[in-house]
């Protein structure tokens, strides 16, 4: 059943803001992947996972979907989210919001703080930062973002995991500028940012899995060729390393102890408007 959860930011300027939990193929959200295709990701036996479609109701009272994220409801943080690159940003807003749905409330509008008895069984609240010792670390980072919507959608904890601070702030927040710099030059870029938690440590708050690794896949389309590159951080050395998008997916089937996940699928055969082949790269 397809569940539509809004919330309004305190904000004169914030609009009418919401997510929609979707079938499993993100048949909402689709546009944010190379070819429309999802990754292919099967979770570890006994952890449940949601697709959410974010997006904000504008103006005119219509949807405008912004990226994709895959929720775990069993660890409380996300599998990863998927957007089409954009910068520079315009801005913060950092009021975090939850979505009641996904703890099987009634009530439709997304709210910085719960109420009820079920809130927080199936996701991470405000409160289970406090005191923790770990920032919220974005998957879709602000910086990432170009304009005012998608700057917005970011602030919802479905969109981030606990983050050690001196690696959000400083060697993973110099990864995401240098991602910039790659990427401002592709005719369109898609990304796909995710979270390997550490299942052996401590939790925080009310039972929100700390994250072990952060992951980030590009995919750039330029002069007629997809480039691909994936990272990963941090590694032994506390730096983010650097691979390409098949050694990326081996990796992460090792972290996460499954088989076959592929982040970005085959495209086949794909032509630019005058008919060139496109060389793609980005699945390998």
């Amino acid at each position: 059943m397809r569940h539509l959860v809004f919330f309004q930011l305190l904000s004169s300027v914030c609009f009418f803001t919401l997510s929609e939990v979707v079938d499993n193929n993100f048949s909402k959200c689709r546009k944010f992947f190379l070819n429309d295709i999802p990754p292919d990701f099967t979770p570890p036996v006994g952890v449940s996972v949601k697709p959410i479609c974010q997006c904000l109701r504008g103006e005119n009272d219509n949807l405008i979907y912004l990226y994709a994220t895959l929720y775990s409801t069993t660890w409380k943080i996300p599998i990863y989210s998927a957007y089409v690159f954009g910068s520079p940003n315009i801005g913060r807003c950092d009021n975090w919001y939850i979505e009641p749905q996904l703890d099987g409330e009634t009530e439709p509008y997304m709210r910085p703080k719960g109420y009820g008895k079920n809130i927080g069984k199936n996701q991470a609240v405000a409160t289970d930062y406090e005191n923790s010792d770990y920032d919220k670390g974005h998957l879709y980072p602000v910086l990432h973002t170009n304009n005012h919507l998608s700057m917005l959608a970011t602030s919802t904890l479905t969109n981030v995991a606990p983050q050690d601070p001196t690696f959000n702030q400083k060697v993973w927040l110099e990864h995401e500028k240098a991602v910039i710099e790659d990427l401002k030059s592709c005719k369109v870029a898609y990304v796909v940012t995710g979270v390997v938690p550490d299942t052996n440590k401590k939790k925080i708050g009310n039972s929100v899995t700390v994250s072990k690794y952060y992951w980030r896949a590009t995919c750039c389309e330029k002069d007629s060729k997809y480039i691909g590159q994936g990272y990963y951080g941090p590694d032994n050395n506390e730096r983010v390393t650097n691979l390409n998008i098949k050694s990326l997916q081996e990796k992460l089937n090792e972290f996460y102890q499954i088989k076959n996940f592929r982040i970005f699928s085959d495209p086949s055969k794909k032509y630019t408007a005058d008919g060139a082949l496109l060389q793609t790269s980005c699945f390998t």
